[in-house]
């Protein structure tokens, strides 16, 4: 493995790239994954970086963690924007770093997830005028931030609007959603008290409307924040755990990829 590292605007970018050391391997074309950590938009999660990372490295993934703005510079699409750049950036390299253009994934964690997702319904808004290559191929989202309304984290909200009414309906993802959003996983825990599982079920429903892929699992028990429900991220959690293998299966499959 070795390490790359770049900036997305004010985002701050880490890569975990495989090494060919293998002849039979070499220059093997891989998809690539953008993890973005929870934390609120007041700050970025290590439990949710570094170990979910490693799990799709371990699959033959390219890897890459985004450091995106928070709380007062949260606002106004900033975090957005720098996953925007994260991506055109990485189909930018991806000659050099083995990577196939067309198969790069966006991995969300609660907040994360609103930033992941939101990605997913306005890479293609008229406002933003974002470029076409900033498009997702895939979206995983964990226990994500959807709603801005009804089930909504409101401090999630609050630093990504600065409060401004007219951002809270932009950034409310599940009346966003089109035919142009990506193909979804989402997963949560049934006994999440601080992003209700209503949340999922919102996006899940407006998903289907839509006749966009979606695939959900509802898990009966499980709080939040739990990352990879291990001890490594002080999170066990054994019925929510096996997210971590269902969602690898899942992108394998939407990306044709076998490990």
């Amino acid at each position: 493995m070795r390490t790359v590292s770049f900036s997305a605007l004010t985002g701050r970018v880490t890569g975990y790239l495989q090494e060919e050391r293998d002849a039979a391997v070499a220059h093997k074309v891989r998809p690539a994954l953008v993890i973005c950590p929870g934390g609120a938009y007041r700050y970025c999660s290590l439990r949710e970086q570094d170990p979910p990372a490693l799990a799709f490295l371990a699959q033959g993934y390219q890897v890459f963690l985004l450091e995106y703005s928070v709380e007062a510079q949260a606002g106004v699409y900033r975090p957005l924007r720098e996953l925007a750049e994260t991506l055109i950036l990485i189909r930018k390299s991806s000659a050099a770093w083995c990577i196939d253009p067309a198969k790069i994934a966006v991995m969300g964690f609660s907040a994360g997830g609103h930033l992941a997702a939101s990605l997913g319904a306005l890479w293609n808004d008229s406002e933003l005028c974002l470029p076409m290559d900033a498009r997702p191929d895939a979206l995983l989202l964990c226990y994500p931030v959807l709603s801005a309304y009804e089930y909504a984290h409101d401090e999630s909200i609050r630093w990504v609007t600065g409060g401004r009414e007219e951002l809270r309906r932009k950034l409310d993802v599940p009346s966003q959603v089109t035919a142009d959003f990506p193909p979804t996983f989402l997963w949560h825990g049934g006994a999440d008290d601080s992003v209700p599982p209503e949340n999922s079920l919102l996006l899940t429903q407006a998903l289907r409307r839509a006749g966009v892929p979606v695939e959900l699992h509802l898990f009966s028990e499980g709080g939040h924040g739990l990352a990879t429900c291990t001890q490594e991220t002080d999170s066990p959690c054994d019925a929510c755990r096996p997210w971590l293998a269902l969602a690898e299966d899942w992108l394998n499959r939407r990306f044709s990829f076998v490990p």
